[in-house]
């Protein structure tokens, strides 16, 4: 099961990371923070932007993720780019 999740998680993160689709700032913030959670955790590291408000912003809405398991965030990704992404 973990391991099915994996494909999937990297095959929503190819679509993702290779999109033309412009999504809203706050659906890319949602994407931002369910992949860190799903590939960091709760090893919290500065947004590598040089916008500081930016860095906040994504900061914050990693934080906000902190009782998502790995399997979670996972999950709650391949959603989002099912969500956004895919055709239908």
């Amino acid at each position: 099961m973990k391991n099915k999740l994996n494909i999937e998680f990297q095959e929503a993160y190819k679509i993702a990371s290779t999109t033309n689709i412009k999504l809203a700032p706050d659906i890319m913030l949602q994407f931002y923070a369910y992949y860190k959670q799903a590939t960091k955790g709760n090893n919290y590291e500065e947004p590598s932007g040089d916008v500081e408000l930016r860095n906040a912003f994504k900061l914050n809405a990693w934080f906000q993720l902190n009782h998502l398991s790995e399997i979670e965030a996972k999950t709650k990704y391949i959603e989002l780019v099912n969500k956004y992404l895919k055709k239908p």
